[in-house]
């Protein structure tokens, strides 16, 4: 079988294919082997009907030729595929162009191929990644945090604000009729101002609100799912307040001898929780700067085909928790068209980001050793309890090895694209990769 391929219009390859006769012959004996066995014919053993009844029964030598090129041009063009190195998204039109009746046969095939995406400006990339600085206001708020645990709640005779604790008793009653379970009453509850924790509307009522005040007024619980009407006695009002940053206390509070012991160690823990949140947005950020490169209009087909894997993919995750996706919408309140749509904007990012990343593996030669499809198919083994040769032969065999390949050097691509772009704060100051690496490096030196 010779293949030879030249691009169409519309980012479409036409295939250009010729089968030698002995394969066609090939693939006729194919068939007659298979419905010698099928064919039931009175006076044959089955597998024995002779060549002449069975053309007999299909209508003809034409009509079993057609059926033997039916069944074997799906593989020819399979081949071709692979000859030609071509990428098709799509399924091909096939037309015999000679052969029909007798000989060799010809055919072409014109398929919608993955189109190649223009990233201009990929070498200058910039990246702008959380700060990797300690504010003042975040130290203080820590350590707020850690004398919260010690602090002491003092009445106070002001109208309440954010951040007080009130006593009060609640009372709710629905459509004009006392609530008889008693679910949304409670006496002497220890209420946070602000906190939002049972309905907005307490929040507004409670601030400005003194001891001894009486506050109606309704709201709707969307768990029951109707209007409420509430009363709300307000019993005492408290601050809390916070114990002064001495050295004892922080003794006590702490592992530390003194408070500057302990606000060093708070500001050395948020740096490096900082460091750790730069590190974990610098791949998404690299990939959504790459993203933002991609502007040529991307083949339907391709965003079909990704959003009905990640449709695939939840349906399997909620299955395995016993949830389906009506269910599953109900739960969180969404509209099915309208969470189709959001997936849809999620496909073709990934779509764009995969076109993306072929183009840079193609700009930058990157390449995959032998010595580093082993180690992939070694991880695959692992998870499939198959050595790598045995998950070679069973790529190879579905067709899934070049696959493979392409995902490895895609993801080499991410990693040179991360390892090159220019990396700066939200205040777009520079940030140094020594900085942002600096723990990783002391942890392998470890």
């Amino acid at each position: 079988m010779r293949a030879t391929a030249e691009p169409e219009e519309g980012n479409k390859v036409r295939l250009s294919v010729e089968i030698d006769e002995t394969e066609i012959d090939e693939a006729l004996d194919g068939v007659l082997r298979r419905l010698s066995r099928e064919v039931r014919v009175p006076g044959f053993r089955p597998g024995k009907v002779p060549r002449r009844v069975i053309e007999a029964r299909m209508g003809g030598a034409a009509a079993l030729r057609g059926e033997a090129l039916r069944e074997a041009l799906p593989a020819f063009y399979a081949r071709a595929v692979t000859d030609t190195e071509v990428d098709p998204i799509d399924q091909p039109e096939i037309d015999i162009t000679s052969g029909d009746d007798a000989g060799p046969v010809s055919f072409e095939a014109v398929v919608m191929v993955r189109p190649t995406v223009a990233i201009p400006g990929y070498q200058g990339l910039v990246v702008s990644l959380p700060s990797l600085e300690v504010t003042d206001d975040e130290v203080t708020s820590q350590l707020d945090r850690l004398r919260a645990t010690s602090g002491e709640l003092v009445e106070v005779g002001r109208p309440a604000q954010d951040g007080d604790q009130l006593t009060i008793d609640i009372h709710g009653s629905r459509d004009q009729v006392e609530d008889d379970d008693g679910d949304l009453d409670a006496e002497d509850f220890l209420y946070q101002v602000g906190s939002g924790t049972v309905v907005p509307e307490l929040d507004d009522q409670l601030r400005g609100a003194k001891t001894g005040d009486i506050l109606e007024f309704d709201s709707t619980i969307e768990t029951l799912d109707q209007p409420v009407s509430f009363r709300v006695l307000v019993k005492d009002v408290k601050e809390l307040v916070l114990p002064e940053v001495t050295d004892e206390w922080a003794s006590e509070a702490s592992e530390f001898k003194t408070a500057d012991e302990l606000v060093a160690d708070l500001t050395e823990q948020l740096r490096k929780r900082h460091v750790v949140q730069a590190q974990m947005s610098l791949q998404q950020k690299t990939a959504d700067a790459l993203v933002e490169l991609v502007t040529e209009e991307i083949p339907e087909q391709l965003v079909l085909e990704e959003l009905r894997e990640r449709i695939h993919d939840l349906n399997h995750r909620l299955d395995s928790q016993g949830m389906s996706l009506g269910q599953f919408l109900g739960a969180t309140g969404r509209d099915e068209e309208e969470f189709v749509s959001e997936l849809r904007v999620g496909a073709l990012q990934s779509v764009k980001l995969d076109l993306a990343l072929r183009s840079l593996v193609d700009e930058e030669e990157i390449e995959l050793t032998d010595e580093e499809l082993d180690e992939e198919l070694a991880t695959m083994g692992e998870r499939l309890e198959m050595d790598v040769d045995q998950v070679r032969e069973q790529l190879e065999r579905a067709g899934r090895l070049a696959a493979v390949r392409s995902d490895r050097r895609k993801a080499k691509a991410m990693r040179w694209l991360v390892d090159n772009v220019d990396l700066v704060g939200e205040d777009g100051k520079p940030v140094s990769r020594d900085d942002l690496f600096a723990n990783q490096a002391e942890e392998d030196t470890e």
